[in-house]
Formats: C-alpha cells, structure tokens, sequence
C-alpha cells in the first residue's frame, strides 16, 4: 500500500530543549494547523525539522528523540545553526517571504543565502531517498522546498510528486526580480501536480513559466520535458467537525464563561494573528485608534482583544513590527482607556 509522505520545513511538533530534557510542543504557523486532520484514516508519514539544531543535542539524545517521532509517524531532518540563520531565517524569510507578498522593500537578495537556500533542499532530498518506496506519493509543501521536487525527479524519475504553496505566488513582473527565478521554476516543476490557493495565483505562475521559460500551457497543463504537469487552485479549508464539536466541549464552556466575566458586555472585536507585516496588525490598529477619536459614544463598550502569535523574533523586520504595535497599543490605552476599561486586551503568545 502507498504511503503519502507530507514534507514540509517544520514537522506539527516542535522539540525544545531546556536544562537537558526534551519536551514536545505543538507548531506554530497555518500548515501544521491546516494539514493535522490529513493524519486521520490514511497511512503517511511527515518529513521535517522537528525546530531544534543538530548543535544542541547529543547522539544518545537524538537515538531517543528519532524513536519517538517513529511512533508518531514523524521523520525528522535535522539542520544546524547557521542553515536556520542562512536558510530560514535568510532566504526563506527575508527574500522569498518579502517578495512573494510583494513588500519588495523588504527583500534582500544574497548569494551566501541562496547557497543555504540550494544546501538545505539537497540535504532534504538526500534524508528522504534513505526512506522512500517506489509506491509512495509525495507531497512537497510551501517555500522552503521549492527545489526539492525536481531534486527527488533527478534521483527517482518514476516517482508521484505533488508540491503545494501556502503562500502567494506573485505577478511575473514582480517575480522576476528574483535573481535564482529559473533555478525556483525548474525546482518546482519537477512535481507532477502543482496547487495554489488561488485562480489568481495560478495564473501568476502560469505567466512566470511562460515569459520566462517559454512553457505553454492549455487548461493549466503543461508539456514539461515529456511529462505532464497539471497546475490548478486547490483552496485550503478547515477541519470543520473538529472546530464544530469544540464548542461542546466543557473545557470550551468554561473558557467562554471566563472571557465573558473579563469582556462584561462590551462588543468585542477580535484580532487573532501570527505578528508578521503581512497580516496588517499595525493598520488594523490605526483603524481602530481612528474609529474610537471618531466616535466617542463607543467609549466603554467595545473591546479589541488583540492575539499575536509571536514569529521569526531573530528576523529584524518582525522585531520593528513588535515594538511598533507595542507602542500602538500603549498610545491607544493610554489615550482613550478609563479605570475599568481598556480599548484593547493585548495577548502575546501562542
């Protein structure tokens, strides 16, 4: 029987280390979240970094952890400090998350990054052909890979590989700012299914492939070195019966009890983000701080709670974002805040 074997940068548990002992901690980010419910009813196994450095453990700690992440059907990679510095933290995050969303002020564009960048994925494909079957179907997902499946096609020619990005794909005119453009494109047409979230999407890729590498395509397939690619939008939904049922639950009841003594009966505006520049957290607080100067009859019956899920803290740009919406709430409170009341419950964590 044909496993699917999800790979993706980060495995759905995060290992710390603190004071010699290991503990297990869900994963932060929509792909972890999103992908969970594939787990139930089919036979897979997950390939990823398991979110600590082959630096920080020792060899009779990695026998133990890899026999854990066995029973859970996990395969870890492991990276060491400076891939996570080059790779993630560099080109993953400061060149193609940047230029992807289209905040081409953001995006730096370094060789010594790029090289991580080419490392890293061989260093994944090079884990994965230790465990792959014939019969297995591979599923590559997000930015990270993006070279990947063309890097398994090379190796093992017959194999099924799809590749799913969580992120936009931008214009053409946008992408081929991007000096190691040719390189992503074969890179991620060496899948035989490719998704997107959105016809837009699509069609940005669809652009790309053909201004700069002269592939045609007809109803989103492509003739690709004599195989057929299919690129469609696929757009990701939620686990419905598990968000449905929760509100069942007692734990939930109570949770809700608690808010409700906290929020009275303010009418409640609620924000719930990863603490990133693309989300438009600091817009959204402008807007509010707008609304409340605006209308001041408000004053003492609204409430934003503001979640925001701490990401990337080593990335410069998210350690300006933090102290900028730091400061924006602070302004807010102080300005428009009474004894009893504060515009905006700030919650700093996952």
């Amino acid at each position: 029987m044909s496993r699917i074997i999800i790979v993706s940068n980060r495995l759905p548990i995060t290992i710390k280390k603190s004071k010699d002992k290991l503990s297990f901690q869900q994963s932060v980010g929509g792909l972890a979240t999103g992908m969970s419910s594939l787990q139930k009813g089919n036979e897979f196994l997950w390939v990823g970094w398991p979110g600590i450095t082959q630096d920080q453990i020792n060899n009779k700690e990695k026998d133990d952890l890899c026999k854990k992440m066995d029973k859970l059907g996990f395969y870890q990679v492991f990276l060491s400090q400076t891939h996570i510095e080059d790779y993630y933290n560099g080109f993953c995050n400061k060149t193609i998350w940047s230029l992807f969303h289209c905040f081409t002020q953001y995006t730096i564009y370094e060789n010594h990054l790029w090289e991580s960048y080419r490392k890293v994925n061989q260093i994944f494909c090079h884990t994965m052909l230790d465990i792959i079957r014939p019969d297995d179907i591979i599923w590559v997902h997000d930015y990270h890979l993006m070279l990947l499946p063309s890097l398994l096609r090379k190796r093992m020619p017959g194999l099924t590989i799809g590749f799913f990005l969580h992120i936009p794909f931008p214009p053409s005119e946008i992408y081929r700012l991007l000096p190691w453009r040719n390189e992503i494109l074969e890179g991620v047409m060496g899948s035989d299914l490719i998704g997107f979230h959105t016809y837009d999407y699509v069609r940005n890729f669809l652009d790309s492939i053909l201004r700069l590498r002269g592939y045609e395509n007809r109803l989103g397939v492509v003739n690709y070195q004599n195989r057929i690619v299919k690129v469609d939008s696929f757009p990701m939904g939620i686990d419905f019966e598990r968000y449905y049922c929760s509100s069942e639950q007692s734990k939930t009841k109570q949770e809700i009890k608690k808010i409700g003594k906290k929020i009275k009966n303010y009418k409640v505006i609620i924000s719930v983000d990863r603490l990133d520049y693309t989300k438009g957290i600091l817009e959204r607080l402008k807007a509010y701080a707008t609304f409340l100067e605006d209308n001041p009859e408000y004053w003492e019956k609204v409430i934003m709670i503001l979640v925001a899920v701490p990401s990337r803290t080593a990335v410069t740009q998210y350690q300006r974002l933090k102290e900028q919406v730091d400061e924006m709430i602070g302004y807010i409170n102080g300005q428009y805040g009474k004894i009893g009341w504060s515009p905006i419950w700030y919650l700093y964590r996952s």
